[in-house]
């Protein structure tokens, strides 16, 4: 049964506006075609759900899911009328999450909820949902766009992320039994705060009563430097991965939470990572940060990634090689070894520890 056009005007009276469908499913239908992998894609965008197959080649498959948002980083997007990054934000919090289980990305979902659509605001958005979906080979096969008069604020939209990845059983990460003393931590470069700690971001921007005009050096924006989008590492680290896999083995997200946060799950109880503050340079944004919000290195290094955005746990006989192999397939980027693990000395060592904390900020 079809909506007659008295009832859409009753439905658009009542804040949602049936006619913007149209353009909701032209928009969702030019991503998928932009992130659709023709090996696995299955059905058509617009159906009730998104179909894929299991790629070719892999002998026991594990089926990986992750499920992520941006965070109030919305808030700051909105604010500034900047939400083509956010759409990469949004596929890289999932996709990096399924590849630190040695995942390959193969489909991804999005939920967009507002007041009232505002139809360029989403095409920007689910653009650059495509856009991140192509470059982490991986298929943008359904979503769901919702409008919720009188639930959100005018202007106001919220975002949500779903991948479904797969990993052979046999190179299912991490290895926590494997993992020994000695064993060495290798660090990939961030993009920025990708999207975490905004709130606190935002409270800092607040209390200084920070204009878009202030720059953290001769070139660089301090808002630019923190709209910008999260790192994708798919690529990377998967082709490192095929190569180098029997070495690496655990891979970390550094999310929310940071260091202290993330590093301990992919542990084993008996020992404990130490972090080396000096191995890396501190991104000036996190500095300003960390100046402007009167935050000591171990707030920062609680809340932000502080530079490093992802995390591989190698054999230490190793590690010289699997740096060099990864910062090969990075454009000669530098792969940097931060720290190492170590046995505790007692059941209630903190799980991560740091050296160079007086001089880190």
């Amino acid at each position: 049964m079809t909506m007659t056009s008295h009832s859409k005007k009753a439905y658009k009276a009542a804040g949602v506006d049936l006619d913007k469908a149209d353009d909701v499913v032209r928009i969702a239908k030019r991503a998928a075609s932009i992130a659709t992998r023709s090996d696995i894609s299955v059905g058509m965008i617009g159906g009730f759900s998104g179909g894929f197959k299991i790629p070719k080649g892999y002998e026991s498959p594990v089926i990986l899911a992750a499920t992520d948002g941006v965070g109030t980083k919305l808030e700051l997007a909105q604010q500034l009328d900047r939400p083509d990054g956010l759409g990469i934000d949004l596929v890289a919090m999932s996709v990096n999450d399924i590849l630190t289980q040695g995942g390959e990305p193969l489909a991804f979902l999005d939920y967009f909820a507002t007041d009232s659509i505002d139809t360029p605001t989403f095409e920007r958005i689910l653009m650059s949902i495509a856009k991140a979906c192509k470059e982490s080979n991986c298929a943008l096969v359904g979503g769901e766009t919702a409008e919720m008069p009188g639930f959100y604020s005018p202007k106001q939209y919220d975002l949500a992320g779903f991948a479904v990845g797969v990993v052979d059983e046999k190179n299912l990460l991490p290895r926590p039994q494997d993992m020994r003393a000695g064993d060495i931590m290798l660090g990939v470069a961030s993009s920025g705060p990708h999207a975490n700690g905004y709130s606190l971001i935002r409270k800092i921007l607040k209390d200084n009563g920070v204009t878009q005009d202030v720059l953290l050096d001769s070139k660089t924006s301090l808002y630019d430097a923190l709209m910008e989008p999260t790192r994708l590492y798919v690529h990377p680290i998967l082709d490192v991965l095929k190569t180098e896999g029997d070495a690496i083995k655990g891979t970390i997200h550094v999310t929310g939470g940071g260091f202290q946060d993330n590093i301990p799950r992919v542990l084993p109880d008996h020992l404990t990572a130490l972090v080396e503050l000096e191995a890396w340079p501190l991104p000036e944004v996190f500095t300003w940060l960390a100046v402007h919000g009167k935050l000591d290195a171990l707030s920062l290094l609680n809340t932000f990634n502080c530079g490093i955005g992802f995390i591989l746990v190698v054999n230490h006989a190793d590690a010289s090689r699997v740096a060099c192999a990864l910062s090969d397939r990075l454009g000669g980027e530098v792969v940097y070894a931060i720290g190492s693990l170590n046995q505790k000395t007692s059941p209630d060592e903190e799980a991560v520890c740091f050296t160079g904390l007086e001089s880190f900020i």
